[in-house]
């Protein structure tokens, strides 16, 4: 059944495990296997690296499985954070990801779709400029006209972006363009590389971020069909796919470019397609590279304005962000906003660092929320329709690893970190002069109809 704040259920597995995918798989895959290839010095390794990151994605939306089965609504992480700890730290979140996080990174992979764009057509700055905010608007446009045309939008491009992996690897493999010596030896470091300490902590941070995106599902749970079933499947299904896609693609990049010869990210890319498709590999490779962050762009357009959305239902943000559109059924002012913010950012021209300052307290979000499994277990002992397995083995592991990753973040730029931290605490006396004492109807009204959203 349809929830009563408006929104209409019409998103599928199929769908749904498209947003995860279409999200996860961006322009990373095709850049972090050269780093993490040249600093490891070994396959075994880099293999290692995407299983235990892979394994860490994939606990994590176990958790945001029983999570969302819980809270089926629009928000996801807003709304969870809400219901463990409170609404002050869920505005918190709100609050980063509506003035820093989404914008910058729509606005990032808007620019960088444009750039590869301009590498086929010869675009100037300003040109690129206009393509990033040109897609950006036109994929806003698509979302606001029905979130069956977004979700179909979203199961195309995923469709077409894991055909081209899976043709790369075919292609590479079938063809025998490469050479099996170049992954060997399998298990040894090769000479020159690294301490293999630091390699493997690099090497974590940079797989941690080509997965991520996969807990942005839960924001559209909403408008998913049956949620308490699908978000669980869809999730897990998501992130198998990407982590089998991921270590096929890392395999056929090695195999076709011996790590000795790659000098930078960009010229692994360059000479892997190069060898794959000839002179005119530099082309074909930004075509894919294109669909790859237009799939990923897509998945963000869609999913972050639910959180918004969310907040201003609990009359914690803009109230136009509350309204749903009569005739589309989509949170229409939440997703042009958000589409405007990142337009304004791609015309400044000021986001990569703005972003990086905030990714640190990102994680922590995402740590956060995971480990609000053990505090709702308490405060509401009712059995969800799905709880995780292995539980609370599960959640630990996850948590552990976030602890390492969350180290080694502070450890690598801690001005980064602390800066961050600082911006996102600013939105305390924000919320506690403008807010604290306005009362919404998402947070008042969940709990009844939690029982409603199960038995649709």
């Amino acid at each position: 059944m349809d929830m009563p704040d408006g929104l209409k259920r019409q998103i599928g597995l199929g769908p749904a495990t498209a947003i995860v995918v279409g999200e996860m798989i961006a322009v990373g895959i095709f850049l972090t296997p050269a780093g993490m290839a040249r600093s490891l010095g070994s396959p075994f390794w880099l293999l290692l690296v995407w299983l235990v990151m892979g394994g860490m994605a994939f606990s994590g939306a176990l958790c945001y499985g029983e999570l969302a089965a819980r809270f089926p609504d629009a928000g996801g992480g807003y709304v969870y954070l809400r219901q463990a700890y409170g609404p002050p730290l869920a505005f918190l979140y709100g609050w980063m990801s509506f003035l820093v996080m989404d914008p910058g990174i729509t606005a990032a992979l808007g620019v960088g779709l444009a750039s590869y764009a301009g590498y086929i057509v010869a675009l100037s700055p300003l040109g690129i400029k206009v393509v990033a905010i040109g897609t950006i608007v036109g994929l806003a446009a698509a979302n606001i006209l029905g979130v069956r045309l977004g979700a179909g939008l979203m199961s195309g491009l995923t469709a077409i972006k894991l055909g081209l992996l899976a043709l790369i690897a075919l292609w590479g493999f079938g063809l025998g363009l490469g050479d099996w010596s170049h992954l060997t030896p399998f298990v040894a470091q090769r000479p020159g590389s690294p301490p293999l300490l630091g390699a493997l902590a690099g090497g974590m941070v940079a797989a941690f971020f080509s997965f991520g995106g996969w807990w942005d599902l839960s924001k559209v749970a909403g408008e998913v069909r049956e949620p308490t079933r699908t978000l669980p499947r869809a999730l897990a299904l998501g992130v198998l796919t990407v982590t089998l896609a991921y270590i096929l693609t890392s395999a056929v990049f090695m195999y076709l470019v011996p790590v000795e010869r790659v000098t930078s990210d960009e010229t692994f890319a360059a000479q892997a397609g190069e060898a794959l498709f000839g002179r005119s590999g530099g082309l074909i490779f930004s075509t894919i590279v294109i669909i790859s962050v237009l799939g990923s762009l897509a998945g963000i357009v869609m999913s972050a304005p639910r959180v918004y959305y969310a907040m201003a239902r609990d009359r914690v943000f803009l109230a136009a962000a509350a309204s749903v559109h009569p005739r589309f059924g989509t949170p229409a002012r939440a997703i042009a906003l958000q589409a405007g913010l990142a337009s304004g950012l791609v015309a400044l021209g000021t986001f990569d660092d703005i972003v990086a300052y905030f990714i640190f307290m990102a994680v922590v979000f995402i740590a956060l929320t995971v480990a609000g499994v053990f505090v709702l277990r308490r405060k509401r002992p009712d059995v969800p329709t799905y709880q995780i397995p292995a539980y609370p083995v599960v959640p630990v592991v996850f948590l552990i690893l976030v602890a390492v990753l969350l180290v080694l973040l502070v450890g690598h730029n801690p001005r980064q970190a602390l800066l961050g931290t600082g911006v996102v605490a600013l939105g305390v006396p924000v919320y506690y002069l403008l807010f604290r004492h306005k009362k919404g109807t998402l947070s008042h009204d969940l709990d009844s109809d939690d029982s409603a959203v199960r038995s649709g």
